[in-house]
């Protein structure tokens, strides 16, 4: 697995990271989840990213990987959801990392990100200042946002974060465009989430009311081709070598589906036309879409 420099934090990651939402499924085995997490260090994934709204996720990871720790990036997302603390407070964030390196068992979280904070929040300053506090106290090793639009280009330009995660996929490309050259050039790492734009391909009709509908709409407009490919090998190609990106992150608890993903992303970039073509047909009917949460 190709292991990329992540912006100018020092850290290195892989192309192809792993998203570990699926991993806290309370459906999912313990032993079976183990096993995954494993076999995910063992197939040259060297960044996990998981957040306290995952379910059993940041347990799990402590409980199967703590043995394995200095093997791989951890990557989690606070400012919601801690008994007795308000949502989006200087004292939720401070709870919340300290939830967090007791349940992922480690005394160092590598990149912590404010969750789609919202603006008026990030410029209040508070939860920052918390974020900023937790990393001069060696809890935090990179402090970062999570996040689309306005907030995500605001957190860019603010100076306070050393790295980023939004949205980059086929079909949607508004931080690519319009966000991340400017984390890139000034040295921020940035993690791709969503690089399979929740496979839309799946379904034959519009998925109303579904995860994926938006991007089913997005696709039907665009009217791309793979060239030959699977949907999901242009799919994540295409995200996890856009420029700056360090890692695309795609979500799975899967050994067979995890195989097949690092397979895919190991045949290395697309080819420069079809990046062209691409690009060509989402600034023709795609230039006004935002970024999705």
């Amino acid at each position: 697995m190709q292991q990329n420099t992540f912006g100018n934090t020092g850290l290195q990651v892989s192309a192809l990271g792993l998203g570990a939402g699926q991993v806290g499924a309370e459906s999912l085995d313990e032993q079976a989840a183990g096993d995954f997490l494993n076999t995910a260090l063992d197939c040259g994934i060297t960044l996990i990213d998981t957040a306290r709204g995952y379910g059993l996720s940041e347990e799990r990871i402590g409980r199967h990987l703590a043995h394995r720790r200095s093997e791989f990036v951890l990557s989690t997302k606070v400012g919601y959801g801690i008994p007795g603390y308000a949502d989006w407070t200087g004292d939720c964030i401070t709870a919340g990392i300290e939830a967090a390196l007791g349940r992922l068992r480690t005394d160092v979280i590598d990149i912590v990100h404010l969750h789609s904070c919202p603006l008026a929040t990030l410029q209040a300053g508070e939860v920052i200042a918390a974020l900023l506090r937790a990393k001069e106290q060696g809890k935090v090793r990179f402090v970062a946002y999570s996040g689309e639009n306005a907030e995500l280009a605001w957190s860019i330009d603010s100076g306070h974060f050393g790295s980023v995660e939004c949205s980059v996929n086929l079909f949607d490309q508004w931080s690519l465009r319009h966000a991340l050259p400017r984390a890139a050039a000034k040295g921020m790492g940035i993690i791709a989430k969503r690089p399979l734009g929740n496979a839309p391909w799946r379904h034959a009709q519009r998925p109303v009311g579904d995860y994926c509908e938006n991007y089913w709409t997005r696709m039907q407009a665009l009217g791309l081709q793979p060239e030959g490919m699977t949907w999901d090998e242009f799919s994540l190609r295409f995200a996890a070598f856009v420029p700056g990106v360090g890692s695309a992150i795609a979500g799975t608890a899967s050994v067979s589906h995890l195989r097949h993903n690092v397979a895919l992303v190991e045949k290395g970039p697309l080819p420069a036309d079809l990046l062209t073509a691409v690009a060509t047909r989402y600034g023709e009917v795609g230039a006004d879409w935002g970024g999705e949460i």
